[in-house]
């Protein structure tokens, strides 16, 4: 390609449009070298290699950004496994709308990165496309479902990610591996295009190396481009929950989460001690039969449209992780033993009705700007042993429900999660922060996040 010779107005700025492009061409071609290099920790299911004659290189928010989208969520031209062999050879027309946002914006999408499969779970130790390793320590895990973006965000191969949260899926990769994800409210982000599990719970959700890429992202994601700016910390009330959040920490996890307490106070935010006993009650188990309920009901439905070919039950036969095979066989498919009546899903969405409130009050009687706790219990586990349980302060207890164990409210309740790093522990593992706030206090969250990382982090 020349340059143009004609001089006139546009000549210079043809020229500067010109440099601009072969700039982003450029930056994308190192980013799939980084890639290349980065291999061994299993970020991506698929890589874009022809991602770099695909750069927008025009102007926007998010000009020249490498992204990597999680592979439940479309993108036009590339495979949509959702991790499972049954949708290998799934290419879909289309983007999401979530996915046709950030190019539009600018950003360029280098591939479909790897996942727990079908999003059932938070090692992402993938049985049929291999494991995602922590790029802190490659025999530990990446953390999930997410765990593809976040190892290659933190891995410094891709600027940012979207992933998807329906227990906490972006919160709990992020925590272990150094980085920072939003969970939004519910329906903040357009949520079509993506292998579902539950329409209740389930949403896209930015992942980056600081909050205020994640505001940036969320801005275009949401078409809501309100200002924010970071708070002076004495103008920060936070709760912090008595129970459940901080009982039991594993020992890396809780000599972190005091050193942020000590930080945050000593920088003056306001730290008020919250009973949160009245918005936890039975969330778990409401929380997993709605779950369980709408993906029946919700992945058949996308089966139906976009792969006929493909029932809930042919989808099954091909699951390649026990522990995801065993959810479809003991609480999914027809005739399971554990199957949710809808009577038990009803109940379940009123008691879910009932835990927002008790939540919005609990926030509204103590003035809180936000929630803190830690995001996870521990830091990341063994890929080896992750799926056959753990040890936390003595006691051997279930991974899955351990994991999504601070993260799981605001998931339930659809109030929005921010994460950012804590600290990382004397075993050289990350640690995670978690802010919850109001439903629908998505930019005001951020704006909480950018002090409390510039302290805690």
């Amino acid at each position: 390609m020349s340059e143009p010779t004609t001089k006139g107005p546009g000549t210079q700025t043809s020229r500067a449009a010109l440099a601009g492009a072969r700039s982003q061409h450029e930056s994308v071609e190192r980013a799939l070298e980084r890639a290349e290099k980065a291999a061994h920790l299993g970020g991506f299911i698929t890589l874009d290699r022809d991602a770099a004659a695909k750069a927008p290189g025009g102007p926007g928010p998010l000009s020249g950004m490498t992204v990597a989208v999680k592979d439940n969520i479309h993108v036009a031209g590339l495979p949509n496994t959702a991790g499972t062999p049954a949708l290998r050879d799934f290419v879909p027309a289309s983007d999401a709308p979530a996915v046709r946002r950030l190019r539009e914006a600018g950003a360029v999408i280098l591939g479909k990165a790897n996942m727990h499969e079908l999003a059932l779970g938070i090692s992402s130790n993938n049985q049929a496309f291999g494991p995602v390793r922590n790029p802190h320590d490659p025999s530990r895990f990446a953390g999930g479902s997410s765990g593809g973006v976040a190892a290659l965000v933190a891995a410094g191969v891709v600027q940012a990610g979207l992933g998807t949260d329906t227990g906490g899926s972006v919160r709990i990769p992020a925590a272990v591996t150094g980085t920072c994800a939003l969970r939004p409210t519910v329906g903040r982000y357009p949520g079509q295009g993506v292998t579902p599990l539950s329409s209740t719970r389930d949403t896209i959700g930015p992942m980056a190396h600081r909050v205020a890429d994640l505001a940036l992202l969320d801005g275009v994601l949401s078409d809501d481009d309100t200002p924010i700016a970071a708070r002076p910390p004495r103008s920060i009330r936070l709760g912090v929950p008595t129970g459940h959040f901080t009982e039991p920490l594993e020992d890396e996890v809780a000599v972190q989460w005091e050193t942020a307490l000590h930080s945050l106070e000593a920088a003056g935010v306001e730290l008020v001690p919250v009973d949160v006993t009245s918005f936890i009650e039975r969330e778990f188990e409401t929380g997993m039969a709605i779950v369980l309920y709408e993906t029946r009901v919700e992945l058949s439905a996308y089966l139906a449209e976009y792969r006929p070919e493909t029932d809930l039950a042919a989808l099954a036969a091909l699951i390649a992780g026990p522990d995801v095979r065993g959810v479809f066989e003991n609480c999914i498919l027809d005739g399971a033993p554990a199957l949710v009546s809808e009577d038990v899903y009803r109940e379940c969405l009123a008691h879910r009705q009932r835990l927002r409130a008790a939540y919005a009050e609990t926030f509204a009687a103590h003035g809180l700007d936000g929630l803190a706790f830690p995001t996870t219990p521990a830091t990341a586990l063994d890929l080896a042993t992750c799926d056959q349980g753990m040890v936390l302060c003595g006691q051997p207890v279930d991974t899955f429900a351990t994991f999504i164990r601070n993260t799981g409210p605001a998931s339930v309740i659809g109030a929005p999660g921010l994460s950012m790093p804590m600290g990382v522990a004397t075993n050289g593992l990350p640690t995670g922060l978690e802010i919850d706030a109001p439903a629908g206090a998505d930019r005001e969250l951020l704006a909480l996040g950018l002090t409390l990382e510039a302290i805690c982090g």
